[in-house]
């Protein structure tokens, strides 16, 4: 039985979240939507509601190696994260693409129009091998036969990929996947 908040799981793992957009739609082909991940993702860690070891960007699906800290907790992290990138979506395409706006809408007693797919999920990882699987998996994405975003891993700029491989501080909201072994 957990006696204390700090015994979850998010809070003593690492954990490799998936986000899709709705319907594998490519909504995040815009830098404007991908800035606005990552401007969400820097405004949780300077909160200290999560600690991001990893991310890639893709045209329609986002990957995280991240911890989420006490007190908070994963499911209400998860669903603030996907509410608000999912608002700030919707009022740039209301406002400036009302035409691709149209694509994302549902039938649905609580919403109008969906971004996010309703099964985003994050797995937690037990061992440093198992993280680390995962972090190549998230650098290789953006090369990978069906996407060939960029010639190599360390090209893709949406990725935390030059982060690790070259101490590239441009994303200055990631930790190394080392400090939570330590």
């Amino acid at each position: 039985m957990i006696k204390d908040i700090e015994e979850l799981p998010e809070h003593s793992y690492i954990g490799f979240f998936t986000a899709t957009i709705y319907q594998w739609k490519k909504l995040l082909v815009p830098k404007i939507y991908k800035q606005l991940l990552i401007d969400s993702l820097s405004f949780l860690v300077e909160r200290e509601k999560i600690k991001v070891y990893a991310f890639v960007i893709m045209p329609n699906h986002i990957h995280l190696l991240w911890k989420i800290l006490p007190p908070y907790l994963l499911k209400d992290i998860q669903r603030d994260f996907l509410k608000y990138t999912g608002q700030k979506i919707y009022y740039d395409l209301k406002k400036n693409h009302p035409q691709v706006l149209a694509h994302f809408a549902v039938e649905a007693s609580d919403r109008k129009y969906q971004f996010w797919q309703k099964d985003s999920l994050t797995k937690f990882l037990p061992s440093r091998k198992v993280i680390e699987q995962k972090l190549d998996y998230i650098h290789n994405n953006p090369v990978q036969k069906g996407w060939m975003l960029a010639n190599s891993p360390i090209e893709y700029p949406y990725s935390s990929c030059k982060f690790y491989e070259t101490d590239n501080q441009s994303f200055e909201f990631l930790s190394h996947y080392m400090e939570f072994f330590e």
